[in-house]
């Protein structure tokens, strides 16, 4: 059985912080600072971006077959883009996505961006956190699958790493509900513990040793937040952010905006990360009301599927 709750509660938070720091970038810069200070919330709408999008197919293609099917998925991500394009995708992943959809083979065209290496971007990390959730009751399950859905647009070792310990973290923070929070740098060595050798590694394991009092401006300065749109330049700091603030998702999102950088998506990480743990609990009622709904199928998932993903999956093998 898979219980649904968690993947839906990291999918709505994973839409909030990408709504939430998407917002942001429409702040004139000589007030950013002052208003974030103020904690002033941004008026509404806050509309998501390809972050949601992404994930809102993903945990489709989860409630429709129970484990990461990468031709399906592939060609699901594809028509998605082709339907709301103006969601923000970055330039990379239109040239992977326009191809998948006219027909072209994933594979080629993911191993063939950038002169071969593939993109090394956050997109396949922003996405993944319900899928995470989804499969937490097997870590090395979770790795499995995160690479699987990595690989359908994002063929570089290092994005893939990077989803990887995205959705290993969000797979932590489920089995952590009802208990107190694993610490932060507890949290961070094991999740880099279970990545191959990258500097995705390195940087959750450099993030793992900043003191408790480091500021989250230093956090950025060291790790990164997201300003080159890749991989290593933005999930250590997200999931850094996110294991300080395990039970408060405000607190979460709060804090990872004040890293700046690529703010929906680290943002969307860290959220989508906490909320696996907590839901929504703590959440302004005026935050939902002015985050753009998601669509209508979300509420209409069972709390609990009779899928059986873990044996279904098992049984085969910038942006």
């Amino acid at each position: 059985m898979c219980a649904a709750r968690p993947v839906l509660d990291s999918l709505e938070g994973l839409a909030l912080g990408d709504a939430f720091g998407d917002r942001w970038f429409s702040v004139p810069l000589d007030e950013a600072p002052a208003a974030l200070a103020a904690r002033l919330v941004r008026p509404a709408p806050w509309h998501w971006t390809d972050d949601t999008a992404m994930a809102l197919v993903l945990v489709r293609h989860l409630l429709d077959g129970g484990e990461v099917r990468p031709d399906a998925l592939a060609r699901e991500f594809a028509a998605e883009y082709a339907r709301a394009y103006g969601r923000k995708y970055g330039p990379s992943m239109h040239r992977v996505l326009r191809g998948i959809g006219a027909g072209g083979d994933w594979r080629t065209i993911t191993a063939g961006q950038f002169e071969g290496q593939g993109s090394y971007g956050n997109g396949a990390a922003m996405r993944v956190a319900p899928l995470g959730a989804w499969f937490a009751e097997d870590l090395d399950l979770v790795a499995r699958q995160a690479e699987r859905q990595a690989l359908t647009t994002h063929f570089h070792p290092e994005a893939v790493a990077g989803a990887v310990a995205v959705a290993l973290t969000a797979a932590l923070a489920v089995r952590s509900r009802g208990e107190d929070p694993p610490a932060r740098a507890e949290l961070l060595t094991e999740v880099a513990g279970r990545l191959p050798d990258t500097d995705v590694r390195s940087g959750l394991r450099i993030a793992a040793r900043l003191p408790e009092h480091t500021s989250v401006r230093h956090a950025a300065n060291v790790l990164g937040s997201g300003t080159l749109i890749s991989a290593p330049d933005t999930v250590p700091f997200a999931l850094w952010s996110a294991a300080g603030h395990l039970d408060s998702l405000p607190e979460t999102v709060w804090h990872t905006l004040e890293g700046w950088g690529d703010k929906d998506t680290t943002c969307a990480i860290a959220a989508g990360v906490t909320a696996a743990r907590t839901g929504l609990a703590g959440v302004p009622p005026e935050w939902l009301t002015a985050r753009e709904q998601l669509p209508g199928w979300v509420g209409e998932v069972s709390l609990t599927t009779d899928r059986s993903p873990g044996a279904a999956a098992g049984d085969r093998n910038t942006r």
